[in-house]
């Protein structure tokens, strides 16, 4: 960034624009707008693309059709690449994995959380979940409670041991910490740096020019790899921290023409 203002900026999803699995407050829906007018916005999360429709996309106010259209979406740490139109969501691409990759994943997810003691019993929703091109578990659930989420893992101990013994079994795919009690499976080479790449590729914007908000930036966090590649970050510890820091981002960024 030349004079220090991004061209565009790109968010984690959960405890960063919202609490966890949760819907974003009107302050950070009314801020994402007010960005948009500006800058390219987009998130990445290892989510799928319900759970972005469900969080973000439906609780944005009126905005108008340009505004929208800045808006960008990466699902599956960016695996999946969709954008805004007034005609809805239109997917730009989806790299699913085979037939063969998930049933490989499935079974060996499953296999080791049963051995290691980590298959639950007492879970809320589904613990396995086929997001297209990302396997996931979920210890608990995907709709467990963030305070029993909290509790489960509190050093993170659990899932690293199983996203380990896990790795070993499917060395073809990609095994990694998702969020607080889950473990993803991709295509080799995917997190959120695969997600930034992506996002350069499709824009044509130089990653000098993107900012990165997150609240994972430790060298153990989802997000780090996007702060390892070299893009600038800003780290949060929650979304009123992202909203503060929006609400001194946005009065320093040119409007864009016609607004």
């Amino acid at each position: 960034m030349t004079d220090g203002t991004p061209l565009l900026v790109a968010f984690d999803l959960d405890d960063t624009l919202a609490p966890s699995k949760s819907a974003i407050d009107p302050r950070i829906a009314d801020l994402l707008v007010a960005l948009a007018e500006r800058v390219e916005v987009a998130i990445i999360s290892g989510g799928q693309l319900a759970q972005f429709t469900a969080q973000v996309v439906d609780r944005l106010p009126d905005a108008s059709a340009d505004a929208l259209s800045h808006l960008h979406l990466l699902p599956t740490c960016g695996t999946q690449y969709y954008r805004l139109t007034p005609d809805g969501v239109v997917t730009v691409y989806a790299h699913s994995l085979t037939d063969d990759q998930k049933s490989r994943a499935l079974a060996a997810v499953e296999g080791e959380a049963r051995r290691l003691g980590l298959w639950e019993a007492e879970t809320w929703g589904d613990i396995l979940e086929d997001r297209g091109s990302q396997i996931t578990f979920s210890a608990l659930g995907q709709r467990a409670p963030l305070a029993a989420k909290t509790a489960w893992d509190p050093t993170g101990e659990k899932k690293n041991t199983l996203r380990a013994a896990v790795a070993v079994l499917i060395p073809d795919l990609e095994v990694r910490s998702g969020g607080s009690t889950s473990v993803d499976i991709t295509h080799r080479g995917i997190d959120k740096a695969y997600g930034m790449r992506q996002l350069a590729e499709q824009t044509g914007i130089s990653l000098d020019d993107m900012l990165f908000v997150g609240d994972r930036l430790d060298p153990d966090g989802n997000d780090y790899p996007v702060l390892a590649m070299g893009v600038t970050c800003h780290a949060v510890e929650g979304w009123e921290d992202t909203a503060d820091f929006l609400d001194a981002l946005i009065p320093t960024l040119p409007e864009r023409a016609g607004h």
